[in-house]
């Protein structure tokens, strides 16, 4: 059984599902616009929500965009559109999975199925701590250590500096730790990156950057050779 939030103005549409999602088994959770959705996968801490693009206030990418900056709960589109651009924009904005309307009650649940189970192997698989060579990340207590001494890091730079740990020795865009420390409506703001890189590398003692490599015009990789 899982609580499922609805997102859709088309009345009808939240009817069958609640109908159908209840006959399953399911908690099922309707809004019928993008900001009350928002509200609601807040509040209510749905474990998977079913989405539509074409909503009366904003648009369903633009929600995927906003659930993403604080959420991970497993998201699938549901939407009469089934353009390529669209169906790429919603996955690259954070949707799991897209189906396009008409659609069978039976296939959308194993959809939401198997995206609440990717999204409990993820939730698993994730480590509590990781070691990248003098550098020691508890991701539980939020804590960071360079050669056993404590480091006294900011959010947003231990946020930034553990994103680049669970990438060790591969290089990160901009854009995908931009998206990942700051949402992707900081996508373009690179910045952000040159300015807390180089307030890491001065509490790294790293000036020389060979720990907090730079990838010119492309992003940052942490050396997992160095120390």
């Amino acid at each position: 059984m899982a609580r499922i939030l609805v997102i859709d103005d088309d009345v009808a549409l939240l009817r069958g599902a609640r109908v159908g999602f209840e006959a399953l088994g399911h908690v099922v959770l309707t809004s019928a616009t993008g900001m009350q959705g928002l509200a609601d996968a807040a509040v209510k801490s749905p474990d998977v929500i079913v989405l539509d693009l074409g909503l009366p206030d904003i648009d369903g990418v633009e929600v995927c965009r906003r659930l993403r900056q604080w959420s991970s709960v497993p998201i699938v589109v549901l939407s009469a559109d089934g353009s390529e651009d669209r169906k790429v924009a919603a996955l690259d904005s954070g949707a799991d999975d897209y189906m396009t309307k008409p659609f069978g009650m039976r296939e959308l649940d194993a959809r939401l199925r198997v995206a609440q189970r990717h999204h409990e192997l993820k939730s698993d698989e994730e480590p509590t701590k990781i070691a990248v060579g003098p550098l020691e990340f508890d991701l539980v207590r939020n804590e960071a250590r360079m050669d056993g001494r404590s480091l006294s890091l900011t959010a947003t730079e231990f946020s930034f500096l553990s994103f680049l740990a669970r990438n060790a020795g591969k290089i990160c865009t901009h854009r995908m730790i931009l998206g990942h420390v700051w949402g992707p409506r900081y996508s373009n703001e690179a910045g952000y990156l040159h300015a807390y890189a180089y307030r890491l590398r001065r509490k790294l003692g790293d000036e020389e950057s060979r720990l907090l490599v730079t990838v010119p015009g492309i992003g940052y990789r942490l050396d997992i050779e160095a120390g």
